[in-house]
């Protein structure tokens, strides 16, 4: 199996290798081993391939790569994800510029059955970092066993991991470089704990060098591996707009955050949602009703765990359930009751677990 292995990772490692070839090469050559012992000519012949990926060096050059890293694979706990593997993504089996070869430290199913990506800027606002973490609050209420999928960077991306795990999901941070190091470094504590709830990815082994590109190529991993990609806050240009872009030829379901037309960080969201190119989101509910995911039925919930209520609590919880969610200064309107008697219910209720305080003065059950 080690031999096998050794191949494998000398296959992913020729330049210009990706899994639709990686599928040619098996369907035209014998074994992995005889790719990598054939003269390059009869190699030419069998598989109708030309060019510097069948080089004799190129190849022997990928040999002696696979050696050293089998044995950082071996030391780091770190377990190869081949194409044909089960545990390979199959979502980006559908992505024919999907890698050959992961390389995965962690324990999450990365086939869950709810898969979402969140991507963003870098230099986020308490805009977009809040609505962040209050969608994925709300995912985890109806999903416990989704997954969060980011890229570990500044901004947006470090915020969904986080707050994946504060709320109790599994999170995956695609890399954009070798298991050997985590970058940017001031993110290694999250990445420590990722490993333990959710995992880390990459199609790079280690102590390969870093390259600018690679954090491009990384976000088609990003969009290939979920089933929905949410876009919180991009300026005009940038990496989350790249994401967009592949998910988009992917055929994936895209969501963008609106936001002020004066703000660019919102500028790119806002470009995407005009050219009809993403849904626009404003919570959890309207990607959960886009993604027609059923969500367990809340009212029978709600009935058993709060079944002692006062008449006053009753009166308000009738009124979220009616209206979903609602500002404070409308409710004091639609209720008729004074500011403060409203605030003193509304905390007795959420000390007792029956509603959640939401950004801008918004109570939802």
């Amino acid at each position: 199996m080690e031999q096998e292995l050794l191949y494998r990772i000398a296959l992913s490692r020729l330049k210009g290798i990706n899994k639709a070839l990686a599928q040619h090469i098996h369907e035209t050559v014998a074994s992995l081993e005889l790719f990598f012992e054939l003269p390059e000519a009869q190699l030419q012949k069998a598989t109708g391939i030309t060019g510097r990926i069948l080089h004799d060096e190129n190849r022997k050059t990928a040999l002696q790569e696979a050696r050293k890293e089998i044995e950082f694979i071996q030391k780091g706990n770190i377990t190869p994800l081949y194409f044909t593997d089960s545990q390979y993504p199959q979502r980006l089996l559908d992505c024919i510029d999907a890698p050959p070869l992961l390389y995965y430290r962690g324990n999450t199913d990365l086939n869950a059955t709810k898969i979402v990506s969140v991507v963003g800027t870098r230099r986020a606002t308490e805009y977009g970092k809040s609505f962040c973490e209050a969608m994925i609050r709300d995912l985890a209420d109806y999903f416990p066993q989704l997954v969060i999928v980011s890229g570990l960077a500044y901004g947006i991306d470090i915020c969904a991991h986080r707050s994946a795990l504060k709320y109790g999901l599994d999170t995956v941070a695609v890399l954009a470089h070798g298991l050997d190091h985590i970058y940017p470094a001031s993110h290694r504590n999250t990445a420590i704990e990722i490993v333990s709830h959710g995992g880390l990815l990459t199609e790079y082994p280690g102590y390969h060098p870093m390259h600018p590109a690679f954090f491009v190529a990384r976000n088609r991993i990003v969009a290939g591996l979920a089933d929905a990609v949410v876009i919180v806050e991009s300026r005009e240009k940038g990496g989350a707009l790249i994401t967009a872009g592949i998910a988009e030829s992917y055929h994936r379901d895209i969501f963008a955050l609106p936001g002020s037309i004066k703000s660019e960080t919102s500028t790119g969201c806002n470009h995407l949602i005009r050219h009809n190119r993403a849904a626009l989101i404003t919570s959890a509910d309207d990607l959960v009703e886009a993604m027609c995911w059923k969500t367990p039925p809340r009212e029978t919930v709600q009935r058993s765990l709060f079944p002692d209520l006062t008449d006053e609590e009753q009166v308000l919880v009738d009124y979220l359930k009616e209206h979903d969610e609602a500002q404070i200064n409308r409710m004091t309107v639609e209720l008729n009751q004074p500011l403060s008697q409203l605030l003193s219910i509304l905390v007795e209720l959420e000390f007792k677990g029956v509603v959640k305080a939401l950004p801008g003065g918004i109570y939802k059950l």
